[in-house]
């Protein structure tokens, strides 16, 4: 899967875990701040967002500092998955 496929399908998935009524995916800009920006995700959000990580792409974010970095924005949270999911999930 390219990183733009999976841009897209982490939209859809964050608008479906969060419960971001009115956002649709052409709304999220995927260079844009996740946590504390313009979607107002919060901490508890983004364990939401860690078990979705690990339970669909098998990747782990296990420290709150990884957990600042990949949720920086959707780009790098689509850099992470890519670069550390199982080869048998891409």
């Amino acid at each position: 899967m390219d990183t733009d496929t999976l841009i897209e399908e982490l939209k859809v998935k964050l608008i479906d875990i969060l419960n971001l009524s009115g956002v649709k995916p052409e709304d999220m800009d995927a260079e844009a701040r996740l946590v504390g920006g313009d979607l107002g995700i919060d901490s508890i959000d983004v364990l939401e967002m860690v078990v979705m990580v690990e339970k669909d792409y098998g990747v782990i974010i296990n420290s709150q500092e990884m957990g600042e970095k990949v949720f920086a924005s959707l780009a790098s949270l689509a850099a992470h998955i890519r670069e550390n999911a199982p080869a048998s999930k891409e």
